[in-house]
């Protein structure tokens, strides 16, 4: 029997809208802790992160109100980390969940933070219609993907080989490189921060796809040679 398994961000849902729902959070902080207003900081926050990333959000909008410490940085930290996110799957999701469910067990696997993900995954009601969410940090960052050790534990959970679970995954750089040398279907789907990324052949997925619309009963059993090409 085929297993489908999902990656999380930019692949359910739009993993922007979580950034933006922690960004919220943390001007909420801001806002209690030191009276800034919310929407001046908010400005500050997409300003810096449009222009360098993520990485300096905080420790930059701390600098712009004089209020730049290690231990104020932690605490921004620990309200975008904490913060109950106000996120939801994508249109395309549900439908999608609703037809392969009826054919196929359904899996999740995620990178990052296991607070952060987990919050994530509460907040999309994923647990719903997962057979499981593997958060890979649970098992130590080394298990990460590209590591393809928790999916041999799906491999052993459902008593299949790998050429019988498919991937639907986002990032080129990580998503399909470890499980593809092994037999792993994989998918690509085609948007999020890595929609014009162009890798070797190795890093790339079996096929891509634009939506999840596309994912069909058909689509998977042909992508697992169990139907007709």
């Amino acid at each position: 029997m085929p297993i489908v398994v999902f990656d999380m961000d930019d692949t359910l849902y739009v993993e922007t809208t979580y950034v933006q729902s922690g960004f919220q959070a943390v001007c909420t902080w801001l806002t209690e802790a030191f009276g800034i207003d919310s929407r001046d900081a908010l400005r500050v926050m997409n300003a810096v992160l449009h222009a360098e990333g993520r990485g300096k959000v905080f420790d930059r909008v701390l600098t712009e109100y004089g209020l730049f410490n290690r231990t104020n940085v932690r605490k921004c930290l620990t309200a975008y980390r904490l913060h109950q996110p106000q996120i939801v799957l994508d249109e395309a999701t549900l439908p999608c969940f609703e037809r392969l469910r009826v054919e196929f067990p359904l899996y999740l696997v995620t990178d990052g933070n296991k607070i952060v993900q987990a919050n994530k995954v509460a907040a999309l009601g994923l647990d719903e219609w997962m057979r499981f969410c593997y958060i890979t940090h649970r098992y130590g960052r080394y298990h990460s993907k590209p590591s393809p050790y928790v999916f041999h534990k799906i491999c052993a959970r459902e008593q299949v080989a790998p050429q019988d679970v498919i991937y639907v995954g986002d990032n080129p750089h990580k998503d399909f490189i470890g499980i593809k040398k092994e037999g792993f279907r994989t998918v690509r789907i085609m948007r999020g921060a890595f929609k014009d990324v162009e890798l070797r052949e190795e890093y790339e997925a079996d096929i891509r796809i634009d939506s999840l619309d596309e994912l069909t009963v058909p689509f998977i059993e042909q992508l697992t040679g169990r139907g007709n090409m």
